[in-house]
């Protein structure tokens, strides 16, 4: 579901919310993922997918009958609109088919491109995660430290060119934003020419199941490395700081959802979460690598932590890869309505046990 079909999607208001808070039987929604980060595809709403549990023609369909079991609470919710930039911390938050959308920003919807039309991620420049993309007035703005704010337009104009580039081996098309925006990024970065473009509703994203197989045929991200979601648990965070020297932050694994009450590592043994009115299911966790080792708030890269710790206890041999994260997909959503609702603090999180009629 693209952005013309997210807009149509139904929303809890915020008082209605917090009235499901206040009382835990009405409190419906979904928990996954502990501390390691999860990479996830939205699915139905919470409140959709607890009614339809009870729904005789369901049943009679031979849906699988399923019942909840709260396992934590939301307690962070972020948005990264340019890829490997800054991320930006929402109260509620729509979760489409291709991620998180909070007003115009989308999560990883812009990428910064170098002149082979090739993605430049904070592996290549770690000072990417300094640069901010916010919405204010109906402008974005550009932001970093000590850099003037530039003011772009919310859509560029249609008369700026189309580019092709390349994400994680797969081609993919993106608005170019224009040469303010252009200059203002390679002003800041200091080091070659690079240019911001911006994934449209029209533009054809990439196919998940290329990058991972885990993925269904019908899932698609536009500049994601693979999944549209990626959840972590403070408790498996609070775990690894435990075995650091220096501390690292969620922010270090770029998380879209970040829970609390889990214990830790929990999440690895999860199949599907419902968070408020989405259902999730788990497809894999997420390989970790360079980038979770460049600090958020300086931008500089020491190439060692957190990886090295993570190495020795969340290292898959099978596949030599360190997991501190889980992806997954959204996988049933009624009508498409209620795919998002406002999701905000405290938001109670069930895991989903499947028991088969």
């Amino acid at each position: 579901m693209g952005a013309a079909a997210s807009s149509a999607l139904s929303r809890l208001s915020l008082p209605e919310l917090r009235l499901r808070l206040a009382l835990p039987a009405l409190g419906q929604s979904r928990a996954w993922l502990g501390a390691a980060a999860l990479g996830l595809a939205a699915v139905a709403a919470l409140g959709a997918a607890a009614w339809n549990t009870r729904d005789p023609q369901r049943r009679r369909q031979g849906r699988a009958h399923r019942r909840l079991q709260q396992v934590g609470t939301v307690a962070q919710l972020w948005i990264y609109p340019i890829k490997s930039c800054k991320g930006v911390p929402v109260n509620e938050a729509e979760c489409t088919e291709m991620g998180l959308r909070s007003g115009h920003l989308r999560d990883r919807f812009w990428l910064i491109i170098n002149e082979n039309g090739n993605m430049v991620t904070a592996r290549q420049e770690p000072r990417l995660v300094l640069i901010s993309l916010t919405c204010e007035n109906d402008s974005l703005i550009l932001s970093a430290a000590y850099t003037q704010d530039l003011i772009l337009p919310i859509k560029a104009p249609t008369t700026n060119a189309v580019l092709k580039c390349r994400v994680h081996g797969l081609d993919v098309e993106g608005r170019d934003c224009g040469d303010e925006a252009a200059e203002w990024i390679t002003s800041f970065l200091k080091t070659q020419p690079y240019r911001l473009i911006h994934f449209e509703p029209h533009m054809r994203p990439r196919s998940s199941k290329q990058i991972v197989d885990y993925f269904r045929s019908r899932d698609e991200v536009p500049y994601s490395s693979a999944s549209p979601f990626l959840i972590i648990s403070e408790a498996s965070l609070a775990d690894l700081n435990s075995r650091l020297e220096k501390k690292v932050k969620a922010n270090n694994f770029r998380p879209n959802i970040v829970l609390s009450g889990c214990r830790v590592y929990e999440e690895d043994s999860w199949n599907k979460i419902l968070i408020g009115d989405v259902e999730m299911k788990r497809i894999m966790a997420c390989g970790r690598c360079i980038l979770t080792t460049v600090d958020p708030d300086t931008g500089v890269m020491n190439k060692k932590e957190p990886l090295e710790t993570l190495r020795r206890y969340r290292r898959i041999s099978d596949f030599n890869m360190v997991t501190f994260a889980l992806r997954s997909e959204k996988v049933h959503c009624d009508s498409c309505t209620s795919v998002a609702p406002r999701l905000c603090h405290a938001i109670p999180l069930y895991f989903l046990p499947l028991l088969h009629l």
